[in-house]
């Protein structure tokens, strides 16, 4: 399955995501120096009362002190206000206060009364409250306080306020975030399924660039450029490739004629041999050159547009039955197991091709007594071929560079061969956009496994090529 981007990894969801906490953080810090300032400026006005009306009472003549206190408290209908007169064993003498705060200072300043005045008129409801304590001259205790209920109100409200400014602004921000993030998402679906074909070896695609001309734009212009200087440099190595492959074909062919030739008017003396043995050599070279040019004939993906169902396991018995008799000779046993499989949209010449070489490689590399086993089975998304033998595997670190064109690895130097056999079958896994992983067998040897998933085919028009079988020679014991 194909991986989508995560729309919250996105440039414009992290943006969105940052400004907004910025924003939550501001306003929060706003709405805290708001809050404060007024509760500090309420605050001074409610001390700067207290003391002028403690200022007034303690001034009165102390005969009517006790009827100023209860006509103190009695003016006010909404309760905010505390007035207390207590003697010097702390015992109420007037006003609506029960008994003195302990926690109340006498030292004539306003403190914060946290847990409120106890009064007989609101049961056991506490309020917060500002007050003062002052000692009068006679030894009596004089206490006003105010409720700041009304600014614990005020600051509630500016927090509400904060709650709602902070959820109406988020809420639509994040469904227009939702909204802008939609459209660059789309082009970089565009740009991801763009880049398919280009991961596949076909580098005459190139991204899509649209009119607004952005970052996206851009950047799909310079890989263009880049991806178009790739497809020239590539186009002119393999030609020069391919050019010297085909050229030297020609004058080889003649001169291996001219040889046979010579070793048949040579028959019997010693120089035979040697002529025999350069013949050899340039059967070598020339099959190196046919393998060359195979692998640049199946990088032509116009052959794709002539696929059609193909029944993998009949591909699959065809193998077997073509190399069967090469692993009897070299004292192998060469077992098959072939489930039910599903038809692919494949070339049934390339796909034998493909498994033919990586039965002929695994036959090739596994001792005299050694098993070969071709296994076909049914995977969740199509067919799943298991090639698996009893040779030295291939190594970890060499898994990559096996199907590179003429790399032959450690195991492999003395053996003989071109080097091309898995490039072709990585040229044909590629055309028919499957997968090919190697890996190690459950005991010792290799274990080459090919996926044939098969992918939505290009349909654009293109030459079918020969549908001869392909040159696969078998080998002798």
């Amino acid at each position: 399955m194909k991986a989508r981007p995560n729309s919250w990894h996105s440039t414009t969801s992290r943006l969105i995501l940052i400004y907004g906490a910025l924003f939550v953080v501001w306003g929060a810090v706003l709405v805290g120096a708001i809050q404060w300032e007024t509760t500090r400026y309420l605050n001074s006005v409610i001390d700067q009362m207290l003391q002028q009306r403690m200022h007034y009472i303690a001034s009165t003549d102390p005969a009517r002190l006790a009827a100023t206190v209860d006509a103190a408290a009695a003016i006010d209908p909404h309760g905010i206000m505390s007035v207390g007169l207590f003697d010097k064993d702390h015992q109420p003498v007037a006003g609506n206060i029960d008994h003195l705060p302990a926690s109340l200072l006498r030292d004539g300043q306003v403190h914060l009364l946290r847990h409120g005045l106890p009064r007989s008129d609101r049961d056991a409801e506490r309020v917060r409250a500002r007050g003062l304590a002052s000692t009068l001259p006679n030894g009596d205790i004089l206490v006003i306080a105010k409720d700041i209920s009304t600014i614990d109100g005020i600051g509630a409200i500016v927090r509400r306020a904060l709650l709602w400014g902070i959820s109406l602004t988020i809420i639509p921000g994040l469904l227009g975030g939702f909204l802008l993030r939609r459209g660059p998402e789309k082009r970089i679906r565009a740009l991801q399924d763009a880049t398919d074909p280009i991961r596949q070896g076909d580098l005459s695609k190139r991204l899509p660039i649209s009119r607004r001309g952005d970052e996206l734009d851009q950047l799909a212009g310079i890989v263009n450029t880049m991806l178009g200087e790739i497809e020239r440099l590539m186009n002119e190595v393999k030609g020069v490739c391919d050019n010297i492959a085909h050229d030297l074909r020609t004058p080889l062919t003649r001169l291996r004629a001219r040889l046979y030739r010579t070793q048949q008017q040579l028959d019997g003396e010693p120089e035979s041999a040697l002529v025999e043995s350069c013949i050899v050599d340039i059967d070598e070279v020339l099959t190196r050159f046919r393998a060359l040019l195979r692998v640049s004939e199946l990088e032509d993906r116009h052959r794709a547009a002539c696929f059609d169902e193909v029944d993998v396991g009949q591909v699959l018995r065809q193998v077997h039955e073509f190399y069967a008799p090469v692993a009897e000779d070299r004292g192998q046993t060469f077992e098959v197991d072939i489930q039910s499989l599903q038809p692919v949209r494949a070339d049934a010449h390339l796909l034998f091709e493909a498994l033919a070489n990586l039965v002929g490689n695994a036959i090739k590399f596994t001792p005299a007594g050694g098993k070969v086993s071709l296994r076909a089975s049914m995977d969740k998304r199509g067919p799943r071929v298991d090639v698996i033998d009893s040779g030295p595997g291939i190594p970890a670190d060499e898994r990559d560079a096996v199907t590179r064109r003429f790399y032959r690895g450690d195991n492999s130097r003395t053996t003989g061969g071109s080097g091309l056999g898995l490039s072709i079958v990585s040229a044909i896994v590629r055309l028919h956009g499957y997968a090919l992983d190697i890996g190690d067998a459950s005991s010792n040897g290799a274990r080459l496994t090919l996926y044939c998933y098969a992918l939505a085919p290009d349909e654009k028009p293109g030459t079918c090529l020969s549908r001869s079988v392909p040159e696969v020679t078998p080998m002798t014991a």
